[in-house]
Formats: structure tokens, sequence, C-alpha cells
């Protein structure tokens, strides 16, 4: 069968329905609604380093059987999978890092679909189609290189099998055992750890200030206003960047409705505390968290425990809580594998980084079970 690949630069250009039969529900990251939410907000934009080249597949129909979020970038801030030293290691070496091609959601450690292929479609063979598209984009380009982050693993595997080298990291994801309460989730885990997770949520729900889980029209303006003020703190103190405008935050709930909770704690009826989750179909995926001053342990009831009860409320499989963080560990999250892959067009830099990746493999299988090792589940008669 032929197929014509053509290049979008404004994902409201295309119909929602046509992009989101390939993305299907599972996902709500490569959904449109969340993707047109970061461009029409101005937070993912050829302004801000990331002009939108998504890939769109058709069939001799003219029908969408296949898409891709893809970017153009200007620099590697929010990725999550570093590339720093590649870059001053090509620019070393008289070569231009800038511009790169990025296949991944903006800003969102969160592992799913990039090579979004319609039900009933092959999605080996279309997925081939979509990374040689990736690929000759990137020669036509000038782009130095090509890196699609936080795949699934048969799509990092396709990756690999078609020439790109394949990376792993860690994040922390917690698992439904089939609890029925988080009394029956704390029953799994060693006593020292159980008391520990109980003490922290007693001094919450001692401490006055009152916590809510809200989600869809529930959350109100007042309430983005609020978490945006958060979001921004949280940035100044970590003297990071701010990458997402309060538009983007007033779009988010009409783009995803009931998808979007926004975990809220109050003092006095104000705002002091606040835990962005999306929903899949399966997952509870947490984003992002902020606060005004110190309140102990808020934290962790925020992102941690209320995702973990909506987790159980809901039947969901598992919650993945974004990037870093071994202290989840204690808290019931355990490592998980992310994967990244990655063509640079330059031969010799790219075997050499295909060669360092091959040896980071091997380490980070070694952390991953080294902190298996840390589970605070019993085993046998504990």
């Amino acid at each position: 069968m032929t197929f014509a690949v053509d290049i979008c630069a404004d994902i409201t250009a295309l119909p929602s329905a046509a992009w989101d039969a390939c993305a299907g529900r599972a996902d709500p990251f490569v959904s449109h609604g969340f993707l047109a939410a970061l461009e029409t907000s101005g937070s993912a934009c050829a302004a801000t380093g990331w002009q939108p080249q998504h890939l769109c597949v058709r069939a001799s129909s003219g029908d969408l059987v296949a898409v891709a979020p893809l970017y153009l970038k200007s620099h590697s801030y929010g990725e999550y999978v570093f590339d720093w030293g590649w870059a001053e290691a090509y620019q070393r070496a008289g070569g231009r890092y800038y511009p790169k091609l990025q296949a991944c959601v903006p800003f969102t450690p969160a592992t799913g679909r990039r090579l979004l292929v319609r039900p009933g479609e092959d999605p080996i063979a279309l997925g081939r189609v979509l990374v040689t598209a990736m690929l000759e984009l990137a020669r036509t380009r000038g782009a130095s290189s090509l890196h699609v982050t936080f795949p699934t693993r048969q799509e990092w595997e396709l990756c690999g099998d078609m020439g790109l080298s394949r990376r792993v990291g860690v994040q922390f994801h917690w698992h439904n055992r089939g609890y029925r309460s988080f009394d029956d989730f704390l029953a799994a885990l060693v006593q020292r750890k159980r008391k520990a997770i109980k003490k922290e949520r007693r001094e919450v729900a001692e401490s006055g200030v009152a916590v809510r889980t809200l989600s869809g029209a529930a959350i109100e303006e007042r309430h983005w206003r609020a978490f945006h003020r958060f979001y921004l703190d949280t940035i100044d103190r970590k003297w990071a960047q701010a990458y997402l405008t309060l538009a983007f935050f007033l779009e988010l709930p009409r783009a995803l409705g009931e998808r979007v909770v926004l975990v809220v704690a109050e003092d006095g009826g104000e705002p002091v505390a606040a835990a962005l989750h999306l929903l899949g179909d399966d997952a509870l995926f947490g984003r992002y968290w902020g606060s005004t001053g110190e309140h102990r342990f808020l934290h962790f009831e925020a992102c941690y425990y209320r995702a973990i009860d909506l987790a159980i409320e809901r039947g969901l499989a598992r919650v993945e809580a974004g990037a870093q963080g071994p202290h989840k560990i204690q808290r019931g999250y355990l490592p998980a594998e992310t994967w990244s892959a990655h063509w640079l067009a330059d031969r010799r830099l790219g075997q050499a980084v295909g060669s360092f990746l091959e040896r980071e493999r091997r380490a980070v299988a070694a952390e991953v079970a080294a902190l298996g090792e840390l589970s605070p589940y019993r085993r046998g008669g504990e």
C-alpha cells in the first residue's frame, strides 16, 4: 500500500477526531486537546523553541492512518532525557547541535505511544514509515539529531531495529495489586513503613488544612490561578524555567474534561497548595506540584497518597508520579524503566554515543535491581 507523508506545523489545522482516532484514549498527553492546549497557549510553539513539525501519514483514500507529535527544537529544555553533554561535544567539534528533532510530548516525562497508528492498520509497517520520515526530515531541516523520548518499549525496539541508539532511564511507579482501599495497600507494607505513612497522613489531617480531590468542571478558575502561582513559585525556588502559561492551565479542563484532576489544599478557604494529575484509561499521571510556604508532609499527601486513593477508587493499574525521586520507594512507588531512542547525523559522535548508551543501560539495570531491594512491601512471613 502507498502512503503519503506530510508535515503539520499547527495541530489545530488537523481535525481533532482524525488525530484522536490514531492517538486513542489510553494516554491523555498525546490527545489532540492536550497538544493543542500547549500550542495555542504559547507554551510549546516556535517562539519558545518548540516548532511543531507533526507527521501525518495518509492512505491513498486521503484518510489519516498514522501521526506523530514532532518538534524542531532550538534548545534541550523541557525534555527530561538529558543530552547536554552531547550538545557540548558536538559544538566543541565545530558542529551546530541545534536545531534538533524531538518526537515527544513537551514537558512530559510519561511513557506512551509516540508512533500513533490508527486501529486496524499495521503498527509495525506504519511505525517504520513514521521513523523513516523523521530521519528524512532531520536531514532536510539540517538537524543534528533525532530523539524519540518516552516511547513504549515496542516502539523503542522498533527504533533500535532501524538504527537508532537506545537509552534507558528510571522512574518510580505505584502498581495496584487489587487493593480495595488505602488500608488494604498499607497492609501490604512492612510495619515501619506502614506506621510512617499513617503518621504523615495523620499530621496533614490534623494540621487544619483541608485537602480535596477535584476534577473537570469542579476545578474553578480561582484554583487554576492559584495553581499557576504555586507553579511559578516552585520554578523560582528551583532556579528553573517556567514552560507552561496560565492560558495552558485554563485551557486544560476544556480540552480534557474529567481527565484533569487537581488535588487542592486550602487553609481558611484559600488555596495554599495543589498537585495536578491526569487520568489515562489504566493509569493516573502525576505532573506538577506547588505550594505557598512549608506544609509538613502535604507534598506526599497531594502527590502520592491522594493519587493512590484515586487509583484504588477507579480501579486503575498504576500511578506514574513523574521524573526522579528515590524517596518515592518508601511510599510504595517502585523503580520502573523508561526508554528513549537517538540518532545523530555525525557518524563518529553517533558511534560514541551508542557505545556510551550500551554501558549506561547495564548501569541502569544494576541500579533498578539495587533500588528494588529497598521495596517497602512485605516478603514471606514479614
